[in-house]
């Protein structure tokens, strides 16, 4: 089954943890829905919304590009698509590295600090 966001599918719970409810939906395939999308509002309880073995009907709201990770919503019935186009549309003008990849110091600059480090540190502990 090719899964899209958007689509409704059908599953079983397999388990149950403090954040969020696993569904399996076939295929060996599974996915979570968080606690914030089991239902409107304040979910004092999630183990009193679900049980394991519960068949469960939910919306694909997210597929992780690179984990594959489902993300499911059992409180919304829609997804808003506007979201994912500008996701897809998105290109920063300039990638800024904030580590110089050119430079191999390694551990060197840190060797000749820690003298200095371990002195400053023994006025503030004494």
């Amino acid at each position: 089954m090719n899964l899209k966001v958007g689509m409704k599918v059908s599953g079983v719970v397999t388990g149950i943890q403090p954040y969020g409810v696993f569904v399996d939906i076939g295929e060996h395939q599974q996915g979570l829905i968080h606690i914030s999308e089991c239902h409107s509002g304040y979910v004092a309880d999630i183990y009193r919304l679900f049980k394991v073995g519960q068949p469960v009907n939910a919306l694909i709201i997210d597929i992780d590009e690179y984990s594959g990770k489902i993300s499911l919503s059992t409180r919304t019935t829609s997804v808003n698509y506007s979201v994912l186009l500008h996701a897809r549309g998105f290109k920063p003008r300039k990638i800024h590295y904030w580590t110089n990849y050119q430079l191999s110091l390694g551990f060197k600059p840190i060797a000749r600090s820690k003298k200095q480090w371990l002195s400053d540190a023994r006025i503030f502990f004494e």
